[in-house]
């Protein structure tokens, strides 16, 4: 049981689960509710062993750095709960062969950004810039976006502006999301030698770049409706508005003291906001 467990774990959990989560959405957003229960179930498979296989991969690649971080060091692959870590890898490109081949099953476009978001992921930010440029989380928020893009597609059997817009929102919420974590546990990076860009410009600085990029979420949360009329109404003004105020407020507030606790109260209520966000989109299109 606890080695069934530690597999489970390097799929990283609590990640694959909010990018499903976003994948859904984009199905039942481009469906407004016809749910076809066969796709749904291969979408389901598709996402679930694409996302979690590239983390296992992912989490292979970056087990020396995993071995020397506070905030990491007891995952599966540092803590030695798989080993030897050829095991995990394994694992994870046996998920990430049947997230190919159910994503071809569903239609081109899905197996088209499947490729895509693996590929962004694994190869260019994991292997490539994430321990060389501090521009790196930017480069692999685009693979973030890819899930919602698959679900809608995997409805629509296309993309169009909407699709790139709930994806382009994913991309804009994930350096809010890590740069303030990052923040956070600046010691941890700078000691695994990870460029992350709060660690490698000064704290006011990071803190403004995380307070722009905010403001750009914000911003891009109200383009939505603007795309689809669907969403032109108080339901989705109504909540969105209160928790874009509460995201205002805490980046206002790290921007006039900076201070560490804020950070990390930033990143704790940038975490259910994405989700948040798709679920009340969701509640509308199936409205």
């Amino acid at each position: 049981m606890s080695s069934l467990m530690a597999y489970l774990e390097v799929t990283k959990p609590r990640l694959w689960l909010l990018l499903i989560y976003t994948g859904i959405a984009g199905y039942i957003i481009a469906s407004h509710g016809d749910i076809n229960v066969n796709l749904l179930s291969i979408l389901l498979i598709a996402l679930i062993t694409g996302t979690s296989g590239a983390n296992v991969v992912t989490s292979y690649i970056d087990r020396d750095i995993d071995s020397v971080m506070n905030r990491t060091r007891l995952r599966p692959l540092p803590s030695r709960r798989i080993y030897p870590a050829w095991k995990a890898l394994v694992f994870g490109l046996i998920l990430i062969v049947i997230s190919l081949f159910t994503s071809l099953w569903i239609n081109i476009i899905a197996f088209i950004f499947m490729v895509f978001g693996l590929v962004d992921n694994i190869i260019i930010y994991s292997a490539i810039f994430k321990r060389k440029n501090p521009i790196n989380i930017i480069i692999g928020s685009f693979s973030g976006g890819a899930p919602a893009i698959i679900g809608y597609a995997a409805y629509t059997g296309s993309i169009d502006i909407f699709s790139l817009i709930i994806a382009a929102l994913i991309v804009l919420w994930t350096p809010v999301h890590i740069w303030s974590l990052a923040l956070y546990f600046k010691d941890d990076y700078k000691r695994a030698n990870i460029p992350m860009l709060p660690v490698v410009i000064s704290e006011k600085t990071a803190i403004r770049c995380i307070a722009s990029t905010a403001l750009l979420l914000v911003i891009f949360t109200y383009i939505i409706p603007l795309t689809n009329q669907l969403f032109h109404t108080w339901m989705y003004y109504l909540p969105l508005t209160i928790m874009n105020i509460i995201l205002l407020y805490l980046e206002i507030k790290l921007l006039i003291h900076p201070d560490i606790k804020i950070s990390w109260k930033l990143f704790k209520f940038s975490s259910p906001y994405l989700g948040i966000v798709f679920t009340i989109m969701m509640l509308i299109a199936l409205l």
